[in-house]
């Protein structure tokens, strides 16, 4: 890693590419499961179009854990200074004392989005210790200022505080929780998500406006766009259900901006509703993944024929 934090952004990038290129050739489970899922939430596309875009998630993905030793290793400022533009700013403004709720899915470099939220001002990041290399990672999340907030009940405890004060507050909103409690099925792209409530209960306690960040990878230039989006009304519902679907349209809205920067080899739809047949299974080839998303459309069909007739 400290070898790829010394190369030029554009090298890592080039890096990526070839790197992105062999995972798109060399069948694997990250190459079907992306295929299934863009099958799945784009079933205008036709097999031509999925495939190039498949194909350009892999590039794009590689170059995202290329660039990441930079994004971590390298001074903040220098970091910083690799964002070219700033879309909605001005949403980023905390106003009456209010504390601020900031999303950002997995898209594009969404360890630079954090970075620059923490440079706007006092910030508490969710967080998920990892198994390898967390001593890094925290060091790294924290480097202009931002306290990171573990995901337990005390990490919980932390956001509320931070949000009490007016400061910002970092989740990442788009992966599949764990625990059954406080968590709902919502619908994204059309497809049942198992979806945190979180950001939800948070935005109820506190009384603090919501909206969506990522940051955006500029191609053919040696830089990154962040994205500042309103989320959408009803996420701070008092209905769960109206509150975790509200969650995942602005999902799909940062998603739809930039979808080939989306990890769309996340089994983001590894769980469930009862009775739903499995997503991530078969064979490894194109061909044996389409079949299994044509299975999947007409078994889909038939449980919603159902469920509405209930």
């Amino acid at each position: 890693m400290r070898l790829l934090a010394r190369l030029p952004l554009r090298e890592s990038h080039r890096l990526g590419n070839g790197l992105g290129w062999l995972l798109a050739h060399w069948p694997n489970r990250q190459r079907r499961n992306a295929l299934i899922n863009l099958a799945l939430s784009f079933p205008e596309h036709d097999r031509e179009q999925l495939l190039a875009q498949r194909n350009d998630t892999l590039r794009e993905i590689s170059k995202t854990y290329c660039e990441i030793a930079q994004l971590w290793l390298r001074p903040a400022e220098e970091a910083l200074g690799l964002i070219r533009e700033v879309r909605g700013a001005e949403l980023l403004e905390r106003r009456d004392g209010k504390g601020l709720i900031v999303l950002s899915p997995h898209i594009g470099a969404w360890e630079l989005a954090g970075l620059y939220l923490a440079e706007q001002g006092p910030t508490a990041i969710f967080y998920k210790p990892q198994k390898y290399l967390d001593d890094l990672i925290r060091r790294a999340r924290a480097r202009s200022g931002a306290t990171l907030a573990p995901i337990t009940g005390k990490g919980i405890r932390v956001l509320i505080q931070a949000l009490e004060r007016g400061d910002y507050v970092g989740i990442l909103p788009d992966q599949e929780p764990k625990a059954d409690k406080g968590a709902v099925f919502a619908p994204l792209f059309g497809i049942p998500a198992f979806t945190m409530l979180l950001v939800n209960r948070l935005a109820r306690r506190t009384g603090v406006p919501v909206i969506f960040m990522f940051a955006e990878r500029l191609s053919g230039e040696d830089g990154f766009r962040i994205h500042c989006i309103r989320a959408p009304e009803g996420i701070d519902s008092a209905d769960d259900r109206v509150a975790a679907r509200a969650l995942n349209q602005g999902i799909e809205q940062c998603i739809r901006l930039c979808p080939s920067q989306y990890v769309w080899p996340y089994k983001r739809f590894r769980r469930r509703p009862e009775g739903w047949p499995k997503i991530y299974s078969g064979g490894l080839a194109d061909e044996e993944a389409l079949q299994q998303v044509a299975r999947l459309r007409q078994q889909h069909a038939a449980l919603q024929a159902a469920n509405d007739t209930d």
